[in-house]
């Protein structure tokens, strides 16, 4: 299919009708909170998994209409507040050069990882975004056109400490025992592979930005293998520079910086760093209570989630009552909805209409009685 060449335009975008999700990272006043959903396109919509049936993962990530398509099919679904693009953080060692493969019941695989600190000499590291990681680009511009400015449009990237976990143990794990072994055998080897990595996501989002996504995410998925000091110094530092390069490499390229999310699973030691790491939001998951989050970062970000993936089995009733009790502890300003975590595959749709529904509404019921209170 050969796509019209003004949906590739970067300079015609239709008017964004929706903003509340970008005010929201921004720190500005919203009549209620916006809501998105991490994994919100996913296995456990039934058009994904017909779309998935006739394409391999990867094939779909690497084609902009399906990449697009995918993208847009919880935004017909639900009422959310954004779209998240549909990729996968394994863009990244793939642009490297390292073979990733996707297999069903398992995940992500590297039939070849990183061993030993030599192995770095096969990656390579003088990667042009642009050639090998376009096709995100062009599903990115595709997308911002196909979404009408309903919603506005994430663009996202793993973290380098995230993306050294898969290269290095090949695959998922509990342990992430070989990058850990890394970090204390080979320290140099690994802020080597590391700068490797911080370098290619900084083009990487910066390129995502110029293709016409509204707001960034920064994935360290893995961050809950790290203690305190091993955070501070072989993910925080890379975290901290990706933010600021983007912003002035954006600045560079003649555009306004986009707000920037981090989401950092499992790091509730550092979420107080998090806050002055040059990201607008900090993303919490589900063991972080709000209320102790909103103390801690004393209002210099705006906070996203971080409701239990699992409350999305709970029962519509029961999903409100969680949704009100998250909303209360959070305020409705500075705050962005959604799980701690993506959602399960297992879940039904409804479930997650429920969710959405209910953040709409007791949010808007929460502002309307602290206006009359007021």
């Amino acid at each position: 299919m050969t796509l019209p060449e003004h949906l590739y335009s970067t300079n015609n975008f239709p008017e964004l009708k929706n903003d509340l999700m970008l005010r929201a990272a921004r720190g500005e006043k919203t009549e209620r909170v916006p809501v998105w959903v991490m994994r919100q396109a996913g296995r456990y919509l039934e058009e994904f998994r017909a779309m998935r049936a006739e394409n391999e993962f990867f094939k779909v990530c690497q084609t902009p209409e399906l990449a697009c398509e995918v993208t847009l099919q919880p935004i017909r679904r639900f009422q959310l507040d954004a779209a998240i693009i549909f990729s996968d953080i394994l863009v990244v060692p793939q642009a490297l050069g390292m073979t990733v493969e996707m297999i069903p019941g398992k995940g992500p695989s590297f039939p070849e990882p990183l061993k030993l600190p030599e192995d770095l000499s096969k990656l390579d590291k003088d990667v042009d975004v642009n050639k090998t990681l376009g096709y995100v680009f062009d599903a990115i511009t595709l997308t911002r056109h196909k979404l009408e400015g309903k919603v506005p449009l994430i663009g996202f990237s793993g973290a380098p400490w995230t993306l050294m976990c898969y290269m290095i143990e090949g695959g998922g794990s509990e342990s992430m025992s070989k990058p850990k072994q890394w970090l204390y055998k080979y320290e140099e080897a690994s802020h080597q592979l590391l700068n490797i990595l911080t370098k290619v996501i900084i083009d990487y989002l910066v390129g995502q930005v110029i293709a016409g996504a509204q707001l960034l995410q920064v994935f360290e998925s893995h961050a809950g293998h790290l203690c305190a000091r091993t955070f501070n110094t072989f993910a925080l530092p890379y975290l901290s520079i990706i933010a600021r390069q983007v912003e002035e490499k954006v600045r560079a390229q003649g555009k306004e910086p986009v707000p920037m999310i981090i989401f950092a699973k499992g790091a509730h030691y550092a979420i107080e760093d998090l806050a002055q790491s040059g990201y607008e939001v900090v993303g919490l998951d589900w063991t972080v209570n709000p209320k102790t989050a909103r103390h801690q970062t004393q209002g210099k970000v705006t906070l996203q989630g971080n409701m239990d993936p699992g409350a999305l089995y709970a029962s519509k009733e029961e999903i409100r009552t969680i949704v009100r009790e998250m909303l209360e502890q959070f305020g409705t300003q500075q705050h962005i909805a959604n799980l701690g975590h993506g959602i399960y595959p297992t879940i039904d749709p409804d479930h997650v209409e429920a969710f959405v529904d209910a953040v709409h509404s007791i949010s808007e019921e929460i502002n309307l009685d602290s206006k009359k209170k007021n």
